[in-house]
Protein backbone atom coordinates (compact mmCIF):
# COMPACT_ATOMS: atom_id res chain seq x y z
CA UNK A 1 0.00 0.00 0.00
CA UNK A 2 1.30 3.43 -0.94
CA UNK A 3 -0.26 6.52 0.64
CA UNK A 4 0.47 9.99 -0.70
CA UNK A 5 -0.36 12.81 1.70
CA UNK A 6 -0.55 16.43 0.57
CA UNK A 7 -0.32 19.47 2.88
CA UNK A 8 -0.20 23.17 2.11
CA UNK A 9 -0.61 25.27 5.26
CA UNK A 10 0.35 25.31 8.92
CA UNK A 11 -3.05 24.03 10.18
CA UNK A 12 -2.98 21.19 7.65
CA UNK A 13 0.46 20.05 8.81
CA UNK A 14 -0.67 20.09 12.44
CA UNK A 15 -3.80 18.04 11.70
CA UNK A 16 -2.09 15.63 9.30
CA UNK A 17 0.91 15.02 11.57
CA UNK A 18 -0.84 12.30 13.65
CA UNK A 19 -2.00 10.54 10.45
CA UNK A 20 1.50 10.67 8.95
CA UNK A 21 2.95 9.25 12.18
CA UNK A 22 0.39 6.44 12.19
CA UNK A 23 1.12 5.59 8.55
CA UNK A 24 4.86 5.48 9.18
CA UNK A 25 4.44 3.60 12.48
CA UNK A 26 2.78 0.77 10.54
CA UNK A 27 5.55 0.68 7.98
CA UNK A 28 3.36 1.68 5.06
CA UNK A 29 4.88 3.20 1.95
CA UNK A 30 4.37 6.94 2.33
CA UNK A 31 5.03 9.90 0.04
CA UNK A 32 4.88 13.35 1.67
CA UNK A 33 4.04 16.32 -0.56
CA UNK A 34 3.96 20.03 0.33
CA UNK A 35 2.34 22.37 -2.16
CA UNK A 36 4.09 25.49 -0.90
CA UNK A 37 0.91 27.52 -0.41
CA UNK A 38 2.42 28.56 2.94
CA UNK A 39 6.11 29.21 2.31
CA UNK A 40 7.02 31.49 5.22
CA UNK A 41 9.54 29.79 7.55
CA UNK A 42 7.52 30.45 10.71
CA UNK A 43 4.31 29.26 9.06
CA UNK A 44 5.71 26.09 7.51
CA UNK A 45 9.30 24.94 8.06
CA UNK A 46 9.22 25.70 11.80
CA UNK A 47 6.09 23.55 12.14
CA UNK A 48 7.83 20.59 10.51
CA UNK A 49 10.75 21.10 12.89
CA UNK A 50 8.52 21.39 15.97
CA UNK A 51 6.53 18.27 15.08
CA UNK A 52 9.65 16.25 14.18
CA UNK A 53 8.17 15.47 10.78
CA UNK A 54 10.33 14.50 7.81
CA UNK A 55 11.06 17.01 5.09
CA UNK A 56 8.56 16.61 2.24
CA UNK A 57 9.54 14.30 -0.59
CA UNK A 58 8.18 16.96 -2.95
CA UNK A 59 7.81 20.70 -2.45
CA UNK A 60 5.76 22.09 -5.30
CA UNK A 61 6.35 25.78 -4.48
CA UNK A 62 2.96 26.97 -5.68
CA UNK A 63 3.22 30.08 -3.52
CA UNK A 64 0.64 32.84 -3.34
CA UNK A 65 -1.60 33.99 -6.16
CA UNK A 66 -5.19 34.03 -7.33
CA UNK A 67 -7.42 31.03 -6.57
CA UNK A 68 -7.34 30.06 -10.25
CA UNK A 69 -3.54 30.13 -10.30
CA UNK A 70 -3.17 28.13 -7.08
CA UNK A 71 -5.76 25.51 -8.07
CA UNK A 72 -4.66 25.22 -11.71
CA UNK A 73 -0.93 25.13 -11.00
CA UNK A 74 -1.56 22.82 -8.04
CA UNK A 75 -3.43 20.34 -10.23
CA UNK A 76 -0.71 20.41 -12.88
CA UNK A 77 2.14 19.81 -10.44
CA UNK A 78 0.24 17.23 -8.36
CA UNK A 79 -0.63 15.28 -11.53
CA UNK A 80 3.09 14.95 -12.28
CA UNK A 81 3.73 13.54 -8.79
CA UNK A 82 0.82 11.10 -9.12
CA UNK A 83 2.07 9.92 -12.49
CA UNK A 84 5.50 9.23 -11.00
CA UNK A 85 4.48 7.73 -7.63
CA UNK A 86 1.21 5.93 -8.54
CA UNK A 87 -0.20 5.77 -4.96
CA UNK A 88 -3.13 3.65 -3.85
CA UNK A 89 -4.68 6.66 -2.18
CA UNK A 90 -4.17 10.41 -1.90
CA UNK A 91 -4.92 12.05 1.46
CA UNK A 92 -5.41 15.71 2.23
CA UNK A 93 -7.01 17.68 5.05
CA UNK A 94 -9.07 20.83 5.18
CA UNK A 95 -10.45 23.39 2.76
CA UNK A 96 -7.68 25.34 1.05
CA UNK A 97 -7.17 25.84 -2.68
CA UNK A 98 -4.44 23.21 -2.49
CA UNK A 99 -6.83 20.62 -1.04
CA UNK A 100 -9.27 21.18 -3.88
CA UNK A 101 -6.41 20.96 -6.40
CA UNK A 102 -5.31 17.65 -4.85
CA UNK A 103 -8.84 16.24 -4.94
CA UNK A 104 -9.36 17.29 -8.56
CA UNK A 105 -5.99 15.93 -9.68
CA UNK A 106 -6.68 12.58 -7.98
CA UNK A 107 -10.23 12.37 -9.32
CA UNK A 108 -9.36 13.25 -12.92
CA UNK A 109 -6.52 10.72 -12.94
CA UNK A 110 -8.55 7.92 -11.30
CA UNK A 111 -6.80 7.79 -7.94
CA UNK A 112 -8.72 7.27 -4.70
CA UNK A 113 -8.89 10.44 -2.61
CA UNK A 114 -9.45 10.60 1.14
CA UNK A 115 -10.67 13.88 2.64
CA UNK A 116 -9.68 14.27 6.27
CA UNK A 117 -12.13 16.57 8.11
CA UNK A 118 -14.94 16.08 5.58
CA UNK A 119 -18.45 17.44 6.04
CA UNK A 120 -17.77 20.79 7.69
CA UNK A 121 -20.32 23.37 6.62
CA UNK A 122 -21.23 26.93 7.57
CA UNK A 123 -23.40 27.62 4.48
CA UNK A 124 -21.70 30.97 3.92
CA UNK A 125 -21.07 30.69 0.20
CA UNK A 126 -19.07 33.93 0.12
CA UNK A 127 -16.27 32.16 1.96
CA UNK A 128 -13.82 30.47 -0.45
CA UNK A 129 -13.24 27.71 2.09
CA UNK A 130 -16.91 26.72 1.95
CA UNK A 131 -16.88 26.08 -1.79
CA UNK A 132 -13.52 24.31 -1.52
CA UNK A 133 -14.73 21.87 1.13
CA UNK A 134 -18.04 21.18 -0.61
CA UNK A 135 -16.43 20.52 -4.00
CA UNK A 136 -13.75 18.37 -2.40
CA UNK A 137 -16.29 16.24 -0.54
CA UNK A 138 -18.25 15.52 -3.70
CA UNK A 139 -15.26 14.05 -5.53
CA UNK A 140 -13.79 12.18 -2.55
CA UNK A 141 -13.82 8.40 -2.21
CA UNK A 142 -13.24 8.33 1.55
CA UNK A 143 -14.87 11.03 3.66
CA UNK A 144 -13.40 11.12 7.15
CA UNK A 145 -16.01 13.13 9.06
CA UNK A 146 -14.88 14.42 12.48
CA UNK A 147 -18.36 14.30 14.08
CA UNK A 148 -21.84 12.89 13.61
CA UNK A 149 -23.01 16.37 12.62
CA UNK A 150 -20.45 16.43 9.81
CA UNK A 151 -21.75 13.06 8.66
CA UNK A 152 -25.33 14.39 8.66
CA UNK A 153 -24.22 17.31 6.48
CA UNK A 154 -22.79 14.89 3.93
CA UNK A 155 -25.86 12.66 3.95
CA UNK A 156 -28.06 15.70 3.25
CA UNK A 157 -26.00 16.23 0.09
CA UNK A 158 -26.71 12.65 -1.04
CA UNK A 159 -23.21 11.32 -0.46
CA UNK A 160 -23.49 7.53 0.06
CA UNK A 161 -23.34 6.57 3.73
CA UNK A 162 -20.82 3.78 3.17
CA UNK A 163 -18.32 6.36 1.87
CA UNK A 164 -18.50 8.32 5.14
CA UNK A 165 -16.55 7.40 8.27
CA UNK A 166 -16.90 9.24 11.59
CA UNK A 167 -13.40 9.25 13.06
CA UNK A 168 -13.13 12.26 15.37
CA UNK A 169 -10.94 15.20 14.48
CA UNK A 170 -7.19 14.68 14.19
CA UNK A 171 -6.67 18.06 15.89
CA UNK A 172 -7.48 16.33 19.19
CA UNK A 173 -4.80 13.74 18.46
CA UNK A 174 -2.38 16.56 17.62
CA UNK A 175 -2.98 18.52 20.84
CA UNK A 176 -2.79 15.43 23.06
CA UNK A 177 0.39 14.21 21.34
CA UNK A 178 2.18 17.53 21.27
CA UNK A 179 1.19 19.25 24.52
CA UNK A 180 3.54 17.11 26.69
CA UNK A 181 6.36 17.84 24.23
CA UNK A 182 5.57 21.57 24.33
CA UNK A 183 5.59 21.57 28.14
CA UNK A 184 9.09 20.08 28.11
CA UNK A 185 10.65 21.95 25.19
CA UNK A 186 9.04 25.38 25.06
CA UNK A 187 10.37 28.16 27.27
CA UNK A 188 8.21 30.87 25.71
CA UNK A 189 6.42 31.65 28.98
CA UNK A 190 9.76 32.48 30.63
CA UNK A 191 10.76 34.95 27.95
CA UNK A 192 7.60 37.02 27.45
CA UNK A 193 6.26 40.03 29.40
CA UNK A 194 2.98 38.38 30.33
CA UNK A 195 1.77 36.12 33.11
CA UNK A 196 -0.23 32.89 33.00
CA UNK A 197 -4.02 33.36 32.83
CA UNK A 198 -3.65 37.15 32.78
CA UNK A 199 -3.68 37.86 29.04
CA UNK A 200 -5.90 37.55 25.99
CA UNK A 201 -4.41 35.67 23.05
CA UNK A 202 -5.47 37.08 19.68
CA UNK A 203 -5.19 35.71 16.15
CA UNK A 204 -6.69 37.48 13.16
CA UNK A 205 -5.93 36.81 9.51
CA UNK A 206 -8.87 35.63 7.36
CA UNK A 207 -9.28 37.32 3.98
CA UNK A 208 -12.83 38.50 4.73
CA UNK A 209 -11.64 40.03 8.00
CA UNK A 210 -8.68 41.92 6.56
CA UNK A 211 -10.64 44.30 4.33
CA UNK A 212 -9.88 47.90 5.25
CA UNK A 213 -13.27 48.29 6.95
CA UNK A 214 -13.05 45.12 9.03
CA UNK A 215 -9.40 45.59 9.94
CA UNK A 216 -10.31 49.05 11.29
CA UNK A 217 -13.08 47.50 13.42
CA UNK A 218 -10.61 44.92 14.74
CA UNK A 219 -8.08 47.60 15.65
CA UNK A 220 -10.78 49.59 17.47
CA UNK A 221 -11.61 46.48 19.52
CA UNK A 222 -7.94 45.96 20.42
CA UNK A 223 -7.57 49.62 21.33
CA UNK A 224 -10.61 49.48 23.65
CA UNK A 225 -9.37 46.30 25.33
CA UNK A 226 -6.03 48.03 25.83
CA UNK A 227 -7.70 51.09 27.39
CA UNK A 228 -9.50 48.80 29.83
CA UNK A 229 -6.17 47.42 31.02
CA UNK A 230 -6.25 44.01 29.35
CA UNK A 231 -2.92 42.54 28.25
CA UNK A 232 -3.22 41.34 24.65
CA UNK A 233 -0.77 38.94 23.02
CA UNK A 234 -0.96 38.98 19.24
CA UNK A 235 1.32 36.84 17.02
CA UNK A 236 0.61 38.93 13.95
CA UNK A 237 -0.03 37.10 10.68
CA UNK A 238 2.04 38.27 7.65
CA UNK A 239 -1.15 39.22 5.74
CA UNK A 240 -2.51 41.34 8.59
CA UNK A 241 0.85 42.97 9.14
CA UNK A 242 1.27 43.84 5.46
CA UNK A 243 -2.24 45.27 5.15
CA UNK A 244 -1.91 47.27 8.39
CA UNK A 245 1.25 48.79 6.95
CA UNK A 246 -0.44 49.42 3.59
CA UNK A 247 -3.29 51.28 5.30
CA UNK A 248 -0.85 53.33 7.38
CA UNK A 249 -1.92 51.84 10.71
CA UNK A 250 0.99 49.58 11.65
CA UNK A 251 2.89 52.18 13.69
CA UNK A 252 -0.22 52.99 15.71
CA UNK A 253 -0.82 49.28 16.20
CA UNK A 254 2.76 48.71 17.36
CA UNK A 255 2.47 51.55 19.88
CA UNK A 256 -0.82 50.45 21.46
CA UNK A 257 -0.34 50.10 25.25
CA UNK A 258 -0.78 46.61 26.74
CA UNK A 259 -0.51 45.04 23.25
CA UNK A 260 2.34 42.53 22.93
CA UNK A 261 2.82 42.28 19.19
CA UNK A 262 5.05 39.32 18.26
CA UNK A 263 6.00 37.35 15.15
CA UNK A 264 4.14 34.10 14.32
CA UNK A 265 5.03 31.35 16.79
CA UNK A 266 6.11 27.79 16.23
CA UNK A 267 3.46 25.24 17.09
CA UNK A 268 4.93 24.15 20.44
CA UNK A 269 5.33 27.73 21.62
CA UNK A 270 1.84 28.59 20.39
CA UNK A 271 0.33 25.64 22.28
CA UNK A 272 1.88 26.91 25.50
CA UNK A 273 0.74 30.49 24.94
CA UNK A 274 -2.78 29.28 24.15
CA UNK A 275 -2.95 26.88 27.08
CA UNK A 276 -1.97 29.63 29.52
CA UNK A 277 -4.24 32.37 28.14
CA UNK A 278 -7.34 33.43 30.06
CA UNK A 279 -9.20 33.85 26.78
CA UNK A 280 -8.63 33.51 23.02
CA UNK A 281 -10.05 36.07 20.57
CA UNK A 282 -9.71 34.67 17.05
CA UNK A 283 -11.09 34.23 13.55
CA UNK A 284 -9.41 30.83 13.19
CA UNK A 285 -11.30 27.61 12.58
CA UNK A 286 -8.81 25.24 14.18
CA UNK A 287 -8.49 27.24 17.40
CA UNK A 288 -12.18 26.65 18.05
CA UNK A 289 -11.35 22.94 18.21
CA UNK A 290 -8.08 23.27 20.10
CA UNK A 291 -9.73 25.49 22.70
CA UNK A 292 -12.18 22.70 23.60
CA UNK A 293 -9.25 20.34 24.17
CA UNK A 294 -7.25 22.82 26.26
CA UNK A 295 -10.25 24.15 28.19
CA UNK A 296 -9.68 27.78 27.15
CA UNK A 297 -12.65 30.08 26.34
CA UNK A 298 -12.80 31.10 22.66
CA UNK A 299 -14.49 34.17 21.16
CA UNK A 300 -14.78 33.78 17.38
CA UNK A 301 -14.67 36.97 15.31
CA UNK A 302 -16.85 35.58 12.54
CA UNK A 303 -20.57 35.59 11.77
CA UNK A 304 -20.78 31.84 11.16
CA UNK A 305 -18.79 28.71 11.92
CA UNK A 306 -18.35 25.32 10.31
CA UNK A 307 -17.67 23.96 13.81
CA UNK A 308 -21.01 24.50 15.60
CA UNK A 309 -20.24 21.56 17.90
CA UNK A 310 -18.00 23.95 19.88
CA UNK A 311 -20.70 26.59 20.46
CA UNK A 312 -21.96 26.60 24.02
CA UNK A 313 -18.92 24.58 25.09
CA UNK A 314 -16.62 27.49 25.84
CA UNK A 315 -16.84 28.90 22.32
CA UNK A 316 -19.05 31.80 21.17
CA UNK A 317 -19.54 33.65 17.88
CA UNK A 318 -19.01 37.39 18.33
CA UNK A 319 -18.30 38.72 14.83
CA UNK A 320 -16.73 42.18 15.07
CA UNK A 321 -19.36 43.32 17.57
CA UNK A 322 -17.29 45.41 19.98
CA UNK A 323 -19.90 45.57 22.74
CA UNK A 324 -20.44 41.80 22.70
CA UNK A 325 -16.72 41.12 22.76
CA UNK A 326 -16.09 43.52 25.64
CA UNK A 327 -18.93 41.94 27.63
CA UNK A 328 -17.72 38.35 27.07
CA UNK A 329 -14.13 39.27 27.87
CA UNK A 330 -15.36 40.26 31.33
CA UNK A 331 -17.49 37.12 31.75
CA UNK A 332 -16.01 34.46 29.44
CA UNK A 333 -18.00 31.36 28.40
CA UNK A 334 -17.31 28.25 30.47
CA UNK A 335 -15.51 25.46 28.57
CA UNK A 336 -16.99 21.96 28.62
CA UNK A 337 -15.23 19.16 30.48
CA UNK A 338 -14.83 17.16 27.27
CA UNK A 339 -14.09 18.15 23.68
CA UNK A 340 -16.91 17.41 21.21
CA UNK A 341 -14.31 16.67 18.53
CA UNK A 342 -13.13 13.24 19.62
CA UNK A 343 -10.94 11.19 21.90
CA UNK A 344 -7.53 11.49 20.27
CA UNK A 345 -7.72 8.27 18.23
CA UNK A 346 -8.89 9.71 14.90
CA UNK A 347 -5.63 9.05 13.07
CA UNK A 348 -5.64 5.40 14.13
CA UNK A 349 -9.21 5.00 12.87
CA UNK A 350 -8.35 6.62 9.54
CA UNK A 351 -5.45 4.28 8.86
CA UNK A 352 -7.48 1.26 10.05
CA UNK A 353 -10.18 2.17 7.51
CA UNK A 354 -7.68 2.55 4.69
CA UNK A 355 -6.15 -0.85 5.47
CA UNK A 356 -9.47 -2.66 5.73
CA UNK A 357 -11.59 -1.36 2.83
CA UNK A 358 -11.44 -2.03 -0.88
CA UNK A 359 -9.85 0.69 -3.00
CA UNK A 360 -12.33 2.93 -4.73
CA UNK A 361 -12.19 5.07 -7.81
CA UNK A 362 -15.39 6.69 -9.03
CA UNK A 363 -18.81 6.33 -7.51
Amino acid sequence: MKILSIVSTRPEIIKMAPVIREVEKRGLDHVFVATGQHYDFLLFDKILEDLALPKPDYNLTIGSGTPGLQIGLGMLLIEKVLDKEKPNIVLSQGDTNSVLAAALAAHKNHYSFGHVEAGLRNYNFWMPEESNRRLTDHISNYLFAPTELSKENLLKENIPEDWIFVTGNTVVDAVLQHLPIAEKKSDIMKNMPFTKREYILVTYHRAENTTKENLKKFMDIIEELSKRGHTIVYPIHPRTKALSKQYGWLTKFENTPNLVLIEPLGYLDFLMVMKNAKLVLTDSGGLQEEGTVLGVPILVMRESTERPEALGKGCELVGLNKDKILSLVETPPKPADKSPFGDGKASKRIVDILMNTQWREHR
